[in-house]
């Protein structure tokens, strides 16, 4: 199915991502699933995708999509907030070299991120 995961010592089976959703930046792997869960807990954003798009040097560079809270405006300050929140929560090669502001995260009904229409999307990034 593609899913990526690690076994524990005690034998408990933990899902990292899927292989799809992968990013290769560099030579080293980085997984969008670990970037959201840190940039989600942030109160101005209400909801977060994180995809690899192309980089001439790098191979692909991490880019987050964000949906802000309700209330919170699109623009510099913002986005110099996340990025040092980003600088506290995850080592530098997962820190997002781009992030773009949407009115919504795409999602199906169930909840599933629709990371593919992101991708063929590739926002414009700030």
């Amino acid at each position: 199915m593609g899913d990526l995961g690690h076994l524990d010592a005690d034998g408990y089976l933990y899902l990292s991502d899927r292989r799809s959703d992968l990013i290769l930046s560099g030579g080293v792997n980085i997984y969008p699933q670990e970037i959201e869960s840190a940039l989600v807990i942030h109160p101005a954003v209400a909801d977060v995708a994180v995809i690899g798009v192309p980089d001439d040097e790098m191979g692909e560079r991490v880019h987050a999509v964000i949906e802000l809270a309700q209330g919170v405006e699109p623009g510099d300050a913002v986005t110099d907030e996340l990025v040092a929140h980003c600088r506290i929560h995850l080592a530098g090669f997962k820190q997002p070299r781009s992030m773009a502001f949407v009115d919504e995260v795409p999602r199906t009904p169930s909840g599933k991120l629709l990371r593919r229409r992101l991708r063929e999307a590739q926002p414009t990034a700030h």
